[in-house]
Parts: structure tokens; sequence; C-alpha cells
């Protein structure tokens, strides 16, 4: 990696800008790359996972790591060539020209793998989903968003940011913001600041059906999140619904902690 030209010259060379369709930012900054893989490792040998890499500032990161395969699904065609080279030839890289929502990871990789991304911003949260409640599940994942989605990954009840997916990402995994990260370490800056947040899955995660009862009654919930849990679960039992997991009727959705809302999805027909 250290005989690589620095990535803005990469960029200029090749002429490339980031698309905002595409929702691309790039972190060209090596000492931060660097220390996103370190808070992320370690690895262990283990598969990486890097949904869109861009020009690759993260990506020559985790290739010094102690990672094993390197697998990039980059949607964009413009930036294959670049991260073509680099490929050392020692077989670790992989380079995918996808779209990580179709994406099949179980195909990709055999073994427990960690993602590790600079997620797009316009598909973090889906992409998040999809590895959360999926059939396919990673070893463990540490993903850039913005800092107002990361902050709703990690909220607790009671905070303003608390809601359907703090629920879904803390139900299956311990979540934390590692990092963050101001609008000016990317190029172009975004409108926001960014945050790094890291997460384990849990051994005892809610099987898949399970979590398709939660997504429902959460959906119900906070979807009317002013109202009290015995108007906005009408539709799934109300009252009743609320009485079977013993939670209090009259209570609004942003008190319910999480294994509260476990006891619903489990009642929920």
């Amino acid at each position: 990696m250290s005989d690589l030209p620095p990535l803005r010259e990469s960029l200029e060379a090749h002429g490339l800008l980031a698309k905002k369709s595409f929702g691309q930012h790039f972190l060209l900054d090596l000492n931060i790359t660097r220390k996103i893989v370190r808070l992320a490792g370690p690895f262990e040998g283990r598969a990486v996972i890097e949904v869109g890499p861009g020009p690759g500032g993260l990506t020559r990161a985790i290739l010094e790591s102690d990672a094993g395969a390197v697998v990039l699904v980059e949607k964009d065609p413009r930036f294959l060539p670049l991260l073509t080279e680099l490929d050392t030839g020692d077989g670790r890289l992989r380079i995918m020209e996808a779209d990580a929502l179709k994406v099949v990871e179980a195909d990709l990789v055999t073994d427990p793998a960690h993602v590790v991304s600079n997620l797009p911003y316009n598909v973090g949260t889906p992409l998040l989903i999809k590895w959360l409640t999926g059939p396919w599940t990673p070893h463990a994942m540490t993903l850039m968003f913005q800092k107002e989605v990361a902050e709703r990954i990690v909220a607790a009840p009671g905070d303003d940011a608390y809601g359907r997916l703090a629920v879904i990402a803390q139900a299956v995994a311990e979540a934390r913001i590692v990092m963050h990260l101001p609008a000016a370490a990317f190029t172009p800056p975004p409108r926001v600041a960014s945050a790094v947040v890291h997460l384990i899955p849990r051994a005892g995660r809610p099987e898949r059906g399970m979590l398709k009862r939660l997504e429902t009654v959460t959906a119900a919930a906070f979807g009317q999140r002013r109202k009290m849990l015995r108007s906005s679960l009408k539709p799934l039992g109300g009252g009743a619904l609320c009485e079977a997991a013993g939670i209090d009727p009259d209570a609004r959705a942003e008190t319910i902690d999480i294994a509260g809302f476990l006891r619903l999805a489990e009642a929920t027909p």
C-alpha cells in the first residue's frame, strides 16, 4: 500500500468525482481510515466485506490489517479500475460490481465475516436492516452513518432519537458509537456530521419469525408514537396485546424498552 499514489492523485488521474445520486462522500485521509479499521478489528484472518469502497481509502487500511479475504461490493463501475490497482496479487482482494441491497452475502464468504464500510448515505439504513434481520449474520459490523442515523441506532428509551431503528438494532446486536467525524473529513463534505457505529450480533438473537413480528409491532407503535399503545397497536390487539405482554396499555412507544417490545412481538398473533 505504501507504494500507491495518494488518493487525491488517483482520483484526479482517473477524472473521478463523487456522484450525489449514489450518496457518495469519500474518506481520503488514511489516518482516519486506519483508525476506523483499528476500531473494527482485530479481524484475526476473518474475511471483511466493504460496501461502496469508492476510491479505496478504507480498502487500503483494511488490506494493511490482519483481515483475510477482502470483498468489495461497488455499484459505481467508474471506480473498478482504481480499486483493481489495490490488488497485490496475493488472492486476498475480490471486487464485485453489484448493488449491495441485492447481494447474497453467503455467496461471497463461507465463514463469519466482518462488514466494514463508509456506507453511501442513501442506502445506509436499508443495508443495516438487511444485515440485522436477513438470513446472513455478520461476525461484526463497523459502519459509517450520518450522525443523526447513528444516534437513532444507539438511542435509549426516552431519548428523542429512540424509535424503530433502535429497537430492531439493539434487539439483535450490541451497538455503540465509537467515532465521530466532522463533515470536513469527507470529499465532498456532506451537509451533516457523521459517526461510526460498531455492532456485535447477540448470541441469543431473536429468530427470523420473531424479528418479522417485531418489525410489525414497532411500525405500528412508532407510526403513531404520540398515542397510547392501546390505540397505536389497536390493529394488532391493542390493550389486550399489551396486557398479554405485561405492558401498560396507556404507555407510549418511546417509553418501552427493548425487552418490552420483544414481549409484545412474542404476544402478537
